[in-house]
């Protein structure tokens, strides 16, 4: 499966690459496009994996896409999204987004990655406990990745889950992990 990673050069985010280092046959774009590179270029592929910070809205571009307005993937894609069924999109929020187009995939809600975002979701943690729940998230999420976005839903959510009886981040996230096929 031809698999296109979009995840915008961010060091907040960068524990998410961990998932995707095992993935073959794929390309990674972090940034240098324009929008319409990155349409153009989804076409060409079985599966697209989009990660990094977002809004209900889509993917934010954190300032290393060309001409992308704040947003790399927003709703100008949804018909190019629309054409494949095993999308992941790992971003705050994304389950809006996915929701609101009807896309198909493995999909996230409000994801806490960072303390800030722990204490406004009403979980403060200090920053052990987020990096902990962020490292495992990605290296479960890694042992799955091959698979399809069903496999990959069940295994994630009950892996991530058995940890996330220790970690209230944990908990949080993996209580706002998707699936729509």
């Amino acid at each position: 499966m031809k698999t296109l990673i979009i995840h915008p050069k961010d060091r907040t985010t960068d524990f998410l690459s961990v998932f995707y280092q095992n993935i073959p046959d794929k390309v990674v774009i972090s940034g240098g496009y324009s929008k319409d590179e990155v349409r153009e270029m989804i076409k060409d592929f079985d599966r697209v994996i989009m990660c990094g910070h977002g809004t209900p809205n889509g993917l934010m571009s954190v300032g290393q896409f060309k001409s992308s307005w704040g947003f790399i993937i927003d709703e100008t894609f949804v018909d190019v999204l629309s054409e494949k069924t095993e999308n992941i999109f790992i971003w705050c929020n994304a389950d809006k987004f996915v929701r609101k187009h009807n896309l198909k995939g493995f999909f996230s809600g409000m994801f806490i990655s960072e303390v800030g975002e722990s204490e406004y979701c009403g979980v403060p943690s200090p920053q052990d406990i987020v990096t902990e729940s962020n490292d495992t998230f990605s290296n479960i999420l890694s042992k799955y990745i091959n698979d399809n976005v069903s496999v990959i839903h069940k295994k994630v959510t009950k892996e991530y889950g058995k940890f996330s009886e220790t970690n209230p981040i944990g908990y949080y996230n993996n209580n706002r992990l998707y699936l729509t096929q």
